[in-house]
This record gives C-alpha cells, structure tokens and sequence, in this order.
C-alpha cells in the first residue's frame, strides 16, 4: 500500500513538472482561475490575511499588534506551541504568546473562527551571513462565509477594540535606541533596539527650584491632555523642550523624569549613526505615539551648520582628480551626512505630523552654539535651563539623601549657595554617605569644605583673570605708547628734513649758484 501511495505522489510530481515546462503561461493561468472557482464552490471558508508590516514595510500594522496582544490574552490557552516574551516586572508570570504555525480557535457570539500565525520565507534566499531579507509573518483568519458579515463588521472591530485595552494594561514601558543604518537589511531588519526603561528620577525628586518644578509639570500636562486642542488650531500634536546648561546639572534626569511623568517611552536618538535625512525620516516613523525622542549634546553630535574647516576642503579639492572608485570608496567612509535642513524638517516638517503625542528634547552645554533657525519657537517651544544648584534645590537632595528637611547647618550652607557656584552632582556626591559611620551632620559638613574650597577657587580665578586682564591692558597700553613715540619721531625728522631744505633753497636762490 505504501508502495503503491509513493508511486502515485511520485506520479504527480512528474505530471506538476510538465504542466510547468510544457503547457505556456496564459494558458495555466486560465487553468489555475477556474481550479480555483471549482475550490470556492466546494470550500465555504473565507480566509483574511494581516501583514505585520504595511506600506512598504515602512511600520508595523497596529492591526497587527492589536491582534497579536488580543490572542496573547485570550487564546493561548489551546495553543500547542508558545513563544515566551519578558515579564512586566518580577512579580509577574511569563508572557506567552502563539509561536510560528501554530493555530487556535475563538469563539464570538456562538461563531466559531480559526487564528493561525504563519511567516513566509523569499524564495530567492541567497547564501549570506546577513540575508538582506527577512521572514514576513502575517496572522490568518478562517471563518464560514455565511458568517462573513458579523465576522467583517462586528468581530474585527471587537478584536481591534480588546487588542489596544490589552495594550494599555500591559504596557511596558521602552528605551530605544537607533541601531546603524548599514544593519538595517542584516539579518533583523530593525531600525531601533530595546531595552526596559527603569529609570527612577521623578520630579519629587529632581534638585530645582520648586516653582521652576511646577511650571514644567503644568506644561507636561497641558500638552498630554491637548490632542483636541493641536486638533483644534491645526498644529502636529508634539512639543519641544531644549535643556541647557553646564555639565552635571541634571539634564538626563530631567528627561528621565519627564518619561516618568508622562508615562511615555524614551527613543535615544544617536546622529552619527544616521547615514543621510531619508534615513532620519524613517527612523521618526517607526517611533510610536506616547514617546520622547531624545538627541542629547546635539552641538556635539554633527556639523549643522554646513560649514567645513580649511583643511577638510582643500582635501576635497585634491580629491577633484582622484579616480571614480577612490571617490566611491571615501564617500562610504564619510560619516553621516544629516544636514541642518534634514534635521529641521525632523522635528517641524510635514514628516513630523506622522503619529501624534511626541515630545522632543535637545540638550546641550553649549546653547550659544546652536543655529537659532534650531531652537526657535515652534521648534523649541521651552527653554529650559538647568543651572547651579540653589538652596531649595540643596533641600530636595537632603531630603533624598538624607531624609532631613531642616537641620542647624542649612543656615550656613544657605549663605555659602549665595556666594559661590556648585553643580547638583557635586552637592549630591558631598551629601551620599561613604560608610554606616557617615551620618547627616558628618555629610552636611563635608558639604560645607567643598563650597568653602570652591569659594577660594573661584576667588582666585577671578584673581588670576583680573591679574591677565590688567597685564593684556598694560601690555596694550605699552603698545600704544611705542607707535605714538614712533609717530611723534616720524614727524619732527619730516620737520626738520623740510626746515632744512627750505633754507638751503633760499640760501641758493640767494646766491645766485648752487654748490
């Protein structure tokens, strides 16, 4: 039996193989339409196919992901084969999904569907440590075709509907990151990487001025519950902040603490890693809604303002008579080539409106440094700066730190933030105990050197600039006496040179003879 079953596959093979070879296309695929009207008319299931990319794999499918989380809730308790996910927190069990090919039923209003999640291999795979094409997967949905009205209109929408609540209650927050473009097409064909975002900083315990704290919480707020409003006046719902000031003063923690308070996720934005502005544009999006994308020390992250130095143009201009693949070759070793322009269309160009609820921070130490075209309103819609710890900022840190909200020190400590200059991290490094022998006292004292030993230094660098500033005068001063006495030279020798030769002239008018 078995013998004569392998024969007849074998024999179908062979006639599959010449309905191919022999039989010429046009006429196949008259063939093919009719076999498959004669299969409709004897199969009455309907199938529906979700792709888990759409428009040119620009973006994954939210219908995609509705779905993929409506299953992961509701229908991996028949499933045979199941894809693990990370946990929410420790507290939690594992997340189980369906795995690839697997399928499982559900049942909607006495209706009974079939789910299966499927991906789909390019036939023209080639031999590559990094294959430039990736596995499409895709969810399919078989119902009876008697019931393709409820299924169409009531089920899809009810799966749409549970998929995002599910969404929302499990949410785990993200920080990304932008992977390098050249690894785009490798063999994960992600442009952002992931991790769990986990940063503790909130506003209750960020060091700054309470007032301060609170006009930028009203503003978080007011733009979180704004969407009718950027409706309303036609603005893409997104906002800007710029965060400036020296090193050490808070700026990351600012942000972390934003993420916190809004509930968003953080996309970390790295531009030397992005290879030109379509590759900038691509990046925004695949970035979702309810997140802060992020470029920090953006005056140190690329040249925007078109300029080059001497040297990188007089390279390029004996470059001119280099050959074709040389120019090639030094064109691919050339780092990004995101231009102001590009950047600027980024955060307030037609592209910018692609999803909605976005905020976007650029830090920097260097604010003068930025082209204003960048951080102009509507761009940069607040400037945020994050300066020198003040007394009130001191309290928050020795709350945190120390859990002190007064003690007989503050009063000194108090005149010494009027009278000198320290950035938060330092103040919070002074007041974090060593050691369990380090109590409140021992560390608010050690804060008390450092202040008096950054007032002395600063005093004496004002000493030594006032010291360089008075030699330069002086020096400048000496400089201008020289050229004075030289002037003063210059005119008494023109002086005397025409005295002298108007005398003689008249002494040989005079005489009648010239000696």
């Amino acid at each position: 039996m078995l013998t004569g079953f392998g024969s007849a596959i074998g024999g179908l093979v062979v006639i599959w193989a010449m309905f191919h070879q022999y039989i010429p296309p046009q006429i196949r695929q008259h063939m093919e339409w009719y076999t498959h009207k004669l299969v409709r008319l004897v199969n009455p299931y309907i199938q529906i196919v979700f792709p888990e990319f759409t428009g040119e794999k620009l973006r994954r499918s939210e219908v995609y992901t509705a779905i993929q989380n409506y299953l992961k809730e509701n229908a991996t308790a028949w499933a045979m084969r199941l894809k693990a996910d990370s946990v929410k927190d420790n507290s939690q069990s594992l997340i189980l999904s369906m795995d690839d090919h697997e399928e499982v039923t559900d049942v909607f209003k006495g209706v009974k569907v079939w789910w299966s999640s499927n991906k789909t291999t390019p036939k023209n795979m080639s031999f590559s440590f990094y294959p430039k094409t990736e596995d499409q997967r895709f969810y399919q949905l078989t119902f009876h075709r008697r019931n393709r009205e409820l299924i169409t209109q009531s089920y899809v929408k009810h799966i749409l509907t549970e998929g995002k609540a599910i969404a929302i209650k499990d949410r785990q927050r993200k920080l990304y990151t932008n992977n390098p473009s050249q690894n785009w097409h490798y063999y994960k064909q992600t442009k952002w990487s992931h991790v769990v975002f986990e940063h503790p900083a909130t506003f209750e315990t960020l060091a700054m001025e309470p007032n301060k704290k609170q006009e930028i919480m009203n503003d978080l707020k007011k733009f979180k519950e704004g969407k009718e409003y950027y409706t309303k006046i036609g603005k893409a719902w997104k906002r800007g902040y710029l965060l400036y000031g020296p090193p050490g003063t808070g700026k990351s923690t600012m942000i972390a603490a934003m993420a916190n308070f809004l509930n968003y996720d953080v996309y970390d934005l790295e531009l030397t890693a992005v290879k030109d502005n379509t590759e900038l544009k691509k990046l925004l999006i695949e970035t979702l809604s309810k997140s802060i994308i992020v470029i920090e020390d953006i005056d140190c992250s690329l040249d925007l303002t078109g300029q080059r130095t001497k040297k990188e143009k007089d390279d390029d201009d004996n470059d001119e008579n280099d050959n074709p693949a040389k120019k090639m070759e030094k064109e691919e070793k050339k780092g990004s080539k995101v231009t102001l322009s590009g950047l600027l269309n980024f955060i307030d160009g037609i592209w910018s409106a692609c999803g909605g609820e976005r905020i976007i921070i650029f830090t920097t130490n260097h604010v003068d440094k930025l082209d204003p075209a960048l951080i102009r309103r509507g761009r940069m819609d607040k400037h945020i700066e994050m300066s020198y710890c003040c007394f009130e900022a001191f309290k928050v840190l020795a709350r945190n730190y120390l859990d002190i909200e007064d003690h007989p020190l503050f009063t000194t400590i108090s005149g010494l933030f009027d009278k000198t200059k320290m950035i938060p991290a330092d103040v919070a490094e002074n007041l974090m105990p060593k050691n369990d022998n380090e109590d409140a006292e021992t560390c608010l004292r050690k804060l008390i050197e450092a202040l008096n030993a950054a007032k002395e230094l600063e005093a004496e660098e004002e000493a030594q600039a006032k010291a360089e500033k008075e030699e330069q005068e002086k020096k400048e001063n000496g400089e201008k006496d020289e050229v004075k006495e030289s002037g003063k030279s210059d005119e008494a020798v023109k002086e005397n040179g025409v005295i002298n030769g108007g005398v003689a002239a008249k002494e040989v008018k005079q005489n009648g003879f010239a000696v």
